[in-house]
C-alpha cells in the first residue's frame, strides 16, 4: 500500500473515536454504541490490513482453491494458480508502486531512447554511404540519356522507357544495365 502512514494515522484517529463513542454510549445514550460499533469495524478491518494478515490470508484462499482446481497436483496452465516460487508481497505494497520499480521503468524509458538514438544515427550513416555508392548526378543524367536541367516528370518518364529496353527479362536487357539505369533514378529522385 502506498500511503501506509496515512493509513495508519486514520486507523489511530478511528481507534481514539471508537474508545469515545462507546464511553458516550455507555453513559449517555445507548444508541451511539450504534456508531462505536462503526468505527470499531473500520478500525478493525484498517488494522488487518496494515497488519499484512488480509494479504496472507487471501494468498492462502487462492493456494487452496488452485489445489481444489488441480485435484491437489501442482500442474501449470491457465488459471492454475499462483506458482511455487511466486511470493506475496512483503509489507502489503505492489511492485508498482516501489521506489525500485519506478527507478526500473525509468531505466527502460532512458535505454529505448538511447536505442532508438542509435538506429537513427545508424539509418542516416547507411543512407550517406548508399549515397555514395551510386552514379554521380551527372553520370545519372547520361545514363538516363537526360540533360541536367531536366524535371523529375521527365525523369520518370525517361526512366520507365530505359526500363523497358534494358530489362532483364526482355530479349535485348541486361541485368548490369537494368541495375545501373535503377541506381541513376534512385540517384536523381533523391536530389
Amino acid at each position: 500500500m502506498q500511503y501506509d502512514d496515512l493509513s495508519k494515522g486514520v486507523a489511530a484517529v478511528f481507534a481514539v473515536l471508537t474508545v469515545v463513542l462507546t464511553a458516550i454510549g455507555v453513559v449517555v445514550n445507548p444508541a451511539v454504541l450504534f456508531l462505536a460499533l462503526m468505527f470499531g469495524v473500520s478500525t478493525y478491518v484498517m488494522y488487518y490490513h496494515l497488519s499484512g494478515k488480509m494479504a496472507a490470508s487471501l494468498y492462502e484462499r487462492v493456494e487452496r482453491r488452485a489445489a481444489q482446481n488441480t485435484g491437489g497436483a501442482r500442474r501449470g496452465g491457465f488459471g492454475a494458480g499462483p506458482r511455487e516460487e511466486w511470493e506475496p508481497p512483503r509489507d502489503g505494497r505492489t511492485a508498482r508502486g516501489t521506489r525500485r520499480a519506478r527507478e526500473s521503468q525509468q531505466r527502460g524509458r532512458q535505454s529505448t531512447r538511447r536505442r532508438q538514438q542509435r538506429q537513427g544515427k545508424q539509418r542516416r550513416r547507411r543512407q550517406r554511404v548508399q549515397a555514395a555508392d551510386g552514379p554521380s548526378p551527372t553520370e545519372a543524367y547520361r545514363t538516363l540519356g537526360l540533360d541536367p536541367d531536366a524535371d523529375q516528370g521527365a525523369i520518370k518518364r525517361a526512366y520507365r522507357e530505359k526500363v523497358k529496353e534494358v530489362h532483364p527479362d526482355t530479349d535485348s536487357g541486361s541485368e548490369a544495365e537494368f541495375k545501373q539505369v535503377k541506381a541513376a533514378y534512385e540517384r536523381l529522385s533523391d536530389d
